[in-house]
């Protein structure tokens, strides 16, 4: 057992002993830190990594008693010898235990005891910290495995997110912009960082439902008929149905994107009718975000409008057909909009 890797510390107010004990630990290699002060004793060990504590009862400031306690508030692990001469005091012995004392010596201390009982102890201390370290060895690698496992999901929701836009060849990097718009909205809007994950992962599902509608109205160029309109405005139950009953947060928040993304500020969008905070606000937001990447972008019916027509449109629409807020927001980080826009072309 590697006793010399161990820190023990001895607090007792009598110089005699604390030599004493200091040699008998010697004898096995166990170098033992000594404080006559047990005041200064106690805020060591309070704020060192100890392996082992040994105190005696009787002492000025504070007692072995109120020692053990103090330190029992803050380590229930490391084991605490109490040394006194006064070992056959029952009472005592039972308000140690209470507070929580591992064991006890008695005054004069007997080399050959002492050693028996250390070594005993130091052995379960030793087979503790080899049980900690495996268990943060253990911790680490579910972490590294977790990492690995949520990596490949957000490569399958990434997939899956683009399965729809390739049916359109110009619109190769909608989806990841439409993501990266959507996570600046969800940052400035305020909300916290597992949320800004969600919901960039969850955005490029909000046109997944197009797998079901017909080349022929997808990819039409020129205006739809109202029939057509009518048959295209389907992709947001289509893309509900794809996506529901789902267990993961992504494909969740998925779901209400797909299906409310056309929904307007006003009660005049699609598939319900919703109006202002009745509309999801993950829907809110990438109907932001799908608007200005759909006008900034190259289509079979249209060509690409400038960043600054998109953002007089958007102002226009502000609390028509999207949430004010999120609009000042997106205006105010223009910048950084500019930037996705620049870096996903």
């Amino acid at each position: 057992m590697e006793i010399e890797n161990l820190k023990a510390v001895y607090i007792d107010d009598e110089p005699v002993n604390l030599m004493l004990v200091q040699a008998y630990g010697m004898e096995f290699n166990l170098n033992i830190k000594t404080f006559e002060d047990s005041e200064e004793g106690l805020d060591y060990i309070l704020n060192n990594d100890i392996d082992i504590v040994y105190t005696d009862y009787m002492m000025p400031k504070i007692d072995g008693i109120e020692l053990i306690k103090k330190f029992r508030e803050l380590n229930q692990e490391i084991p605490v010898v109490v040394i006194t001469a006064i070992g056959d005091d029952q009472e005592l012995k039972i308000n140690a235990l209470e507070v929580g004392a591992t064991d006890f010596l008695t005054k004069p201390i007997d080399m050959t005891e002492f050693k028996a009982r250390s070594l005993n102890l130091l052995t379960l201390r030793n087979a503790q910290l080899k049980l900690k370290d495996r268990a943060l060895l253990l911790e680490d690698e579910v972490k590294k495995a977790t990492s690995e496992i949520q990596k490949r999901e957000h490569e399958s929701l990434m997939v899956l997110g683009r399965a729809a836009e390739y049916k359109d060849a110009e619109t190769a990097n909608h989806t990841m912009r439409v993501a990266h718009y959507s996570k600046l909205l969800a940052k400035y809007y305020g909300l916290d960082e597992n949320y800004q994950e969600i919901i960039f992962y969850a955005s490029p599902f909000h046109d997944i439902g197009k797998v079901g509608i017909a080349d022929g109205i997808l990819l039409k160029e020129g205006r739809l008929t109202e029939d057509e309109f009518t048959i295209m405005k389907k992709h947001v139950n289509i893309g509900g149905e794809i996506l529901k009953d789902t267990k993961s947060p992504y494909l969740i928040e998925g779901a209400l994107i797909a299906l409310n993304h056309h929904e307007k500020y006003d009660g005049s969008g699609y598939p319900n009718g919703l109006k202002a905070d009745n509309i999801p606000l993950c829907a809110r937001i990438v109907a932001i975000a799908d608007v200005f990447d759909a006008l900034t972008s190259k289509r079979p019916y249209k060509n690409s409008w400038s960043i600054q027509e998109a953002i007089v449109l958007l102002m226009k629409e502000k609390n028509v057909h999207f949430d004010p807020k999120l609009i000042d927001i997106f205006i105010e980080h223009i910048d950084e909009v500019k930037e996705i826009y620049n870096d996903f072309q």
